[in-house]
């Protein structure tokens, strides 16, 4: 596996970031490779594939979110892997429903720059929509 750069970690959750804001699923599988494995919590099985990871996305970000905000701050870079801690907000539908998420992330990269070993552990919090003609 080749070294990556914070430069280049940071290139790439810029890339996620976009990706998940815009509800892209396109551009959020294409930053995984053809196998990655893609974990959201420790307690379920990974997701194998490229495909998988953009039905995962179609799914989340595309169809179920709106007003998506992206933070993060990089922790580390050694070698070929990533560790950033992330914050994300967005508006649950059809609830209407405000979510915050704060998590941590771990990507390993192959040697073209692709994920493809991807962890996550994240909590959140839900705020119920206020109705304004209450």
């Amino acid at each position: 596996m080749a070294r990556i750069s914070s430069g280049l970690f940071n290139k790439w959750l810029t890339a996620y970031g976009s990706a998940w804001e815009n509800g892209d699923p396109h551009k959020a599988s294409e930053l995984f490779s053809d196998q990655a494995s893609y974990l959201e919590t420790p307690f379920e099985d990974p997701m194998i594939g490229r495909e998988a990871i953009h039905e995962y996305w179609r799914a989340g970000a595309e169809s179920s979110q709106t007003e998506i905000s992206f933070t993060y701050r990089i922790l580390s870079v050694r070698r070929n892997e990533g560790i950033a801690h992330w914050q994300a907000k967005f508006n649950r539908v059809p609830s209407g429903n405000r979510v915050e998420l704060d998590g941590v992330l771990v990507a390993e990269f192959d040697d073209v720059g692709l994920c493809a070993d991807f962890k996550e552990w994240w909590h959140h919090r839900e705020t119920a929509h206020e109705d304004s003609c209450s």
